[in-house]
């Protein structure tokens, strides 16, 4: 047995992701402000990128550039010099910013101390009123005892009692409850409802009322259940959560903005993606004279890598772009009758089916897809939304997509007899006898996927 040591010659193949291929994969990912915030932070790096209302020109340069070690730099910088990247943007229609279609909501916090100021009549109440802002949870209760907000800012019970109770007639009514029960009774007296049975289910019944066991509250107060109902109908319309519809300081708003816009014009769909907002990127001619003039290997080289990188993002922008239409042209031909008749007519849609349609590898088509919205005369939906599983169904070999099932269950709900509301098997008998191979298990999914109750809940007396 020979030991030693010894020099192996082996030739393998590797895949190997370059820094570009990172890059390209990465703005690919990117949705509009994702990618215009990106953009903004490799212009701040790279010296090469500059922005441009127009895309530049080709410029005639001097043919006498120095060389570097068998480096022709002046054929380098010429190889790039009339590449840019072009906004195919619609010049018919006037720029619109993103903020031309958002306002910013008001905060609860800057809407309760506004009303504060109106309300309060000495420094003391403003002290008292501001901690009792501050104290506020996410529903807009008061999340801490009066006695402790007392104690911290050493003033008489009396006085924080006082002050909480300018807030409950404060709007939005019921901010500043110390629970649901206290919120929903503040409510009632503002809307002038003081009738004993609407608030002993407030106090004694707000769970059976959550359940729909009207028949129990019936029995309890010795009332009808018609009556109940009607009450019930009466605490259903309150707000539960008082600071809905206000910004809260903990909220981290996302803006949505339609990568994509789909329009009908004259019986066709157009597809126009939406980079209007993206800034135009273009090589800087000063940095370009500068590298066909440096002698320093040192200097050439950065010069030369931070020119590579800004081609290569403004060839990764321009392949996001044209990758995003294919995918999206592919979507709109498989998923026409969509477009034309609706929800209904949704078609089972994988990755694989679309990217077979535009050869291309599915996890590309994931990557194009995963965040992006596009504007359509339906609406504004998610790519992946096109995308669902199929359920078969008679006759139908491609099967019916679940999203299409999902709009019939809906429909079937929305139509049936709130005296008796269908139960899951039912409504899953109803679309076997259709043709739709479906559990009761599946329906029961889908119902709860679109937050529809069940049949106790849906019931009407």
């Amino acid at each position: 047995m020979k030991i030693g040591f010894e020099l192996n010659l082996q030739q393998t193949q590797k895949l190997i992701m370059t820094p570009e291929l990172r890059q390209a994969i990465q703005v690919l990912q990117y949705n509009n402000i994702e990618l215009k915030d990106y953009i903004e932070r490799q212009i701040e790096a790279n010296p090469f990128l500059e922005v441009g209302e127009k895309p530049t020109q080709p410029t005639q340069e001097n043919d006498s550039v120095p060389k570097d070690e068998g480096i022709d730099w002046h054929e380098v910088v010429e190889r790039y010099d009339d590449i840019s990247y072009k906004s195919y943007r619609d010049t018919s229609e006037s720029k619109q910013t993103f903020e031309s279609y958002t306002s910013k909501a008001q905060s609860l916090n800057d809407y309760l101390r506004f009303q504060l100021g109106l309300a309060v009549k000495n420094e003391k109440q403003r002290k008292i009123g501001e901690r009792i802002i501050d104290s506020l949870d996410r529903k807009g209760y008061l999340a801490i005892p009066t006695t402790e907000i007392a104690n911290q800012l050493k003033v008489p019970l009396e006085s924080v009692e006082e002050v909480l109770n300018l807030f409950h007639a404060f709007d939005p009514i019921g901010v500043a409850a110390r629970d649901l029960n206290e919120c929903l009774k503040i409510q009632l007296k503002e809307k002038g409802i003081f009738d004993s049975k609407v608030y002993a289910i407030i106090d004694h019944h707000i769970e059976d009322l959550a359940c729909n066991r009207m028949q129990c509250i019936a029995k309890d107060l010795d009332v009808s259940v018609n009556r109940v109902q009607e009450i019930c109908d009466i605490i259903r319309m309150l707000e539960p959560k008082p600071s809905r519809g206000f910004v809260l300081d903990s909220d981290n708003i996302k803006y949505i903005s339609a990568d994509v816009t789909v329009k009908k014009m004259d019986g066709e769909y157009i597809i126009i993606v939406n980079d209007s907002d993206i800034p135009l990127l273009r090589i800087s001619s000063f940095y370009k004279d500068i590298m066909k003039t440096v002698d320093d290997k040192e200097t050439n080289k950065f010069l030369y890598d931070k020119l590579n990188a800004s081609m290569w993002l403004i060839k990764s922008i321009e392949q996001r772009r044209n990758t995003m239409y294919k995918v999206v042209e592919s979507i709109l031909k498989h998923q026409i009758d969509f477009f034309e008749k609706g929800d209904k007519f949704l078609k089972p849609l994988v990755l694989k089916d679309v990217a077979e349609d535009i050869e291309m590898h599915e996890s590309t088509v994931s990557r194009a897809t995963n965040g992006k919205y596009v504007q359509t005369p339906r609406g504004l939906y998610e790519l992946k939304y096109f995308f669902s599983s199929s359920i078969s169904k008679e006759g139908n070999d491609d099967g019916m997509a679940s999203t299409s099932i999902k709009a019939m269950i809906k429909d079937l709900i929305e139509k049936e007899n709130t005296k008796k509301p269908m139960s899951d098997q039912k409504i899953s008998d109803i679309l076997n006898q259709k043709g739709i191979d479906i559990s009761r298990r599946t329906v029961a999914k889908y119902r709860d996927e679109l937050e529809i109750p069940a049949s106790s809940l849906r019931k009407r007396f």
